[in-house]
C-alpha cells in the first residue's frame, strides 16, 4: 500500500501515459517518428522507475546493519 503513495510511481505512471498518448497521436497522424518516440519513452520511463526502486532498496538494505558487542572484551576492561 505504501507503494501507491510513492511519488516515483506516480511520476512513472504519468510519463508512461504521456508516452502512450504521444504514440497514439503519432499513429493517428501517420507520423511514424512520433509513434516510435512515444514507445521508446514509455520503455525508458519504466526502466528508470525500476532502476530508482532498485537503488532505494539497495540503500535501505545497506543501512540495516546489526552491530554485536563483544561481551568478553567489555568484561576484561572492567577488571
Amino acid at each position: 500500500m505504501s507503494k501507491l503513495a510513492s511519488r516515483k510511481l506516480w511520476m512513472s505512471i504519468a510519463s508512461m501515459l504521456a508516452s502512450i498518448a504521444t504514440s497514439i497521436a503519432g499513429i493517428n497522424t501517420g507520423n511514424e517518428t512520433l509513434a516510435t518516440v512515444g514507445v521508446i519513452c514509455a520503455v525508458v520511463s519504466a526502466a528508470i522507475y525500476a532502476g530508482c526502486e532498485a537503488y532505494v532498496d539497495a540503500s535501505a538494505a545497506a543501512t540495516e546493519i546489526t552491530y554485536y558487542v563483544d561481551d568478553e572484551k567489555e568484561e576484561s576492561e572492567e577488571e
